[in-house]
């Protein structure tokens, strides 16, 4: 038996998106500058697609944590839960619009420690929360706030947590193409 996804439901086309579809298409375009294979096949669910975009601004907008401390969290996340897409899109940001250091996102990749102390905190956090279903050990937690971060942050890491859940969970359920865009990310 092949691991393999087989779908049946077509990406979204833009230029011939109606309705709900189309708007919110037309909103990832406007964020992006292009229609990521993902997005066209979220579109098919556009209040799944709008959801994922309404938490992805809120979390990058709101949360406090800097564009790097951002991308630790999403890349760490979709590592985790085996999104090669997200773990290929989440490394081309880090590396070109975050400017995540290369060792960093090398280890989370790799699932090897990081050693920057503070960014290792937000990664073991990161992935905890999802692994252990938003029930964090103690010894976790600790070395969350003594690397510096607060309770609240806890609040955003949940919000980057069911983001990462929308987008890994359908990329896996559809096989997602990757986009040329992070092709030289692939996960191998």
């Amino acid at each position: 038996m092949s691991n393999k996804i087989i779908h049946q439901i077509a990406p979204v086309d833009h230029a011939s998106a109606q309705g709900k579809q189309k708007d919110v298409l037309d909103a990832a375009l406007k964020g992006t500058g292009f229609i990521p294979n993902m997005y066209a096949n979220m579109a098919n669910a556009p209040g799944l697609l709008s959801t994922y975009l309404h938490g992805y601004d809120a979390f990058r907008k709101e949360s406090g944590l800097s564009p790097v401390e951002q991308e630790v969290v999403f890349l760490s996340i979709s590592q985790y839960n085996g999104c090669t897409y997200c773990t290929a899109a989440h490394s081309m940001i880090a590396e070109k619009m975050s400017m995540v250091p290369a060792e960093v996102v090398q280890a989370i990749r790799a699932r090897q420690p990081i050693a920057d102390a503070r960014l290792a905190a937000l990664s073991a956090m990161s992935v905890e929360m999802v692994a252990k279903h938003g029930q964090p050990s103690a010894d976790i937690v600790g070395q969350f706030l003594q690397a510096g971060f607060e309770e609240r942050d806890l609040l955003y890491i949940v919000l980057a947590a069911a983001v990462k859940t929308l987008s890994n969970y359908s990329n896996q359920a559809f096989g997602t193409e990757l986009d040329e865009a992070f092709s030289a990310y692939r996960v191998e």
